[in-house]
């Protein structure tokens, strides 16, 4: 068995905020989010997130993950010390505890699967994650047998130049033996500048103590402020998208797109330049994003276009177009082979298949059948000032360009608006419907001048 915990108690005062450190996003995740997430593959039977710092913030960001527990740490006093408030919420407990640390966002599954792995397999009092970094100043330096042994653990200010050579770091992510870890914890001092009780110190109390190198230096890198998170942001970013590339998808210019880590992407979709997935979205086999794109929490099917426009919260279905400059929101639904063109706005309306809208027009609330035409600049003006209203249109309707349809009103099928009407009763099918007013042409009329009422004084 496995315990997991997750220091996540910090303010992080360098990040100039409120929030706390772990709740910043990184790539439509918090911080303790993506902590929590790398440790799925190891199935752990228990999971503790050690909160302070507005700790009321943390548990309701993670809510919704009921099998999560929560211990206060009410004074930040150190790792060790927060380690030390889950021994009444372990006890009895005989399996191996993971300290892993909010602010620490890119561990891969497969690097905690490895410590663990080798953790078990060496029967280890505890086992360490170190990594060799380019420049490991202001790092404690981990020492090592050919067995790979812990030593000692010197601290920068304290390394001779000889020990300042030595590149391998200590991560802060430890394994544990949770009965010997339980049993030392009690015996931690605060013996420092910062008089705070160290994690690293109760690894001095026991044996053997195994390192085990990350193999990618980038993973163990910590978040203290907004450069650092967006340092981070990009490392993930160049993890989506080489996996992505590698999987078949084509990313146009991929330094200048941007993809969440939770969307989903089929083979030979095409992403151009400038365009941002985000969230829960899904794009299906041969659709083509961009430029200038963003699609969040949608789904796409089949060789879908988008170009330029704006996509969040709406499902298209395949072969549709979309844009230049529209806007789908707020649960769109859109059929087979639909066209959604220049500067169209819709929220909370579906299109049957074959439908188009194609110019400068708004639906909003409303509900087309099949080869519906809806005319250059149509609007459904749904909301009253108080309440909003649907709009419901039949299958081979057609409205002309310019109209206005008064919710709530209902369109049957087959029915021919023409254009400029302002439509507010309910129309039967198969009908044509003019709504405005007769032209009148007054024949020799004109504006007065000044001089001419001048000249009639």
């Amino acid at each position: 068995m496995v315990a997991v915990a997750i220091l996540a108690a910090g303010r992080g005062t360098r990040m100039k905020s409120d929030l706390p450190k772990v709740l910043h996003s990184l790539g439509g995740r918090s911080l303790v989010e993506r902590v929590l997430n790398s440790c799925f593959s190891i199935q752990p039977s228990r999971r503790i997130v050690i909160v302070g710092y507005r700790g009321d913030l943390v548990r309701e960001s993670l809510q919704s993950d009921t099998d999560v527990e929560f211990v206060e740490q009410t004074q930040q006093l150190g790792t060790g010390h927060a380690v030390q408030q889950i021994l009444p919420h372990l006890e009895g407990f005989e399996g191996n505890l993971l300290v892993l640390n909010g602010d620490v966002p890119l561990l891969r599954p497969q690097t905690i699967k490895m410590l663990l792995q080798t953790h078990t397999e060496n029967g280890n009092a505890a086992t360490i994650l170190t990594a060799h970094l380019p420049n490991p100043k202001g790092y404690g330096r981990v020492f090592c047998d050919g067995q790979n042994l812990l030593k000692q653990i010197v601290e920068d200010r304290d390394c001779t130049p000889a020990q300042k050579q030595n590149r391998r770091i200590n991560a802060g992510v430890y394994c544990f033996h949770w009965p010997s870890l339980a049993e030392v914890l009690p015996r931690l001092k605060a013996e420092n500048d910062q008089q705070e009780y160290y994690l690293t110190d109760a690894v001095n109390y026991l044996e053997p103590v195994m390192a085990v190198d990350v193999e990618d230096y980038q993973e163990i890198l910590g978040i203290n402020d907004r450069k650092q998170l967006a340092t981070a942001y990009q490392i993930l970013q160049t993890r989506v998208k080489d996996d992505w590339m590698a999987a078949g998808v084509t990313l146009i210019d991929p330094d200048s797109i941007t993809i969440d880590d939770t969307v989903q992407l089929e083979p030979d979709v095409v992403i151009e330049p400038q365009t941002h997935l985000r969230g829960q979205t899904v794009i299906q086999a041969g659709s083509r994003i961009g430029p200038g794109s963003l699609i969040e929490n949608s789904q796409l099917g089949e060789k879908v276009t988008v170009f330029y426009s704006v996509v969040t919260d709406s499902v298209v279905a395949a072969g549709t177009r979309i844009g230049p400059y529209a806007h789908l929101r707020g649960h769109v639904n859109v059929g087979t082979g639909c066209r959604i063109g220049n500067f169209v706005e819709m929220k909370n309306t579906t299109l049957g298949d074959k439908t188009n809208v194609a110019h400068l027009s708004y639906l909003g609330d409303a509900t087309l059948g099949n080869r519906v035409n809806i005319g250059a600049g149509t609007i459904t003006a749904n909301y009253d000032g108080v309440n909003k209203h649907p709009t419901h249109i039949g299958s081979n309707t057609k409205v002309g360009s310019n109209s206005v349809l008064v919710a709530p009103v209902t369109l049957g099928e087959d029915v021919t608006v023409a254009a400029g009407s302002v439509v507010t009763e309910d129309v039967p099918k198969d009908c044509l419907v003019i709504a405005r007013s007769r032209q009148s042409v007054k024949h020799g009329w004109r504006i007065k001048s000044q001089k001419d009422e001048t000249a009639g004084g």
